[in-house]
């Protein structure tokens, strides 16, 4: 798995289960109710696009909680180095190398600043792509 692909994975493993107002009750993924059971016999379309419609997680609040329940006071907000520890990762200068390689990175690695700055912008953006809530004032 990749670097980022682990982050993510990290992080959107504490997305709450979604509610699907068609049935009353949480979507359980790969679950279609049977007819009769609160959902429209005839709906393999709308059963399909459930999961899509459940997939956005709100980036900044599991974080948040995730540092209220910290030891540390991280500042993942800010430092790509903080965001690694608090999901559990190896935040070492060698791993953020291999993001940045990942990520595509064409600045000078040996910068490890100006790098951190430019991999904490690429993570809250590609949250955002993947299905995240990610405010903007992350995203800037």
């Amino acid at each position: 798995m990749s670097i980022f692909g682990e982050l993510m994975s990290k992080i959107f493993v504490h997305k709450p289960v979604a509610e699907n107002p068609n049935i009353g009750g949480p979507i359980k993924r790969g679950i279609t109710p049977a007819p009769g059971a609160g959902a429209p016999a005839a709906a393999p379309a709308a059963a399909a696009a459930a999961p899509a419609a459940a997939a956005h997680v709100d980036v900044e609040a599991i974080l948040n909680k995730l540092a209220s329940e910290n030891k540390q006071k991280l500042e993942w907000k800010h430092s790509i180095v903080d965001l690694m520890k608090l999901v559990g990762m190896d935040s070492s200068l060698s791993a953020r190398k291999e993001l940045a390689a990942e990520l595509k990175y064409g600045g000078d690695t040996g910068d490890s600043a100006a790098m951190n700055v430019w991999l904490h912008k690429q993570v809250m953006q590609k949250l955002a792509e993947n299905g995240g809530k990610v405010p903007a004032s992350l995203l800037d």
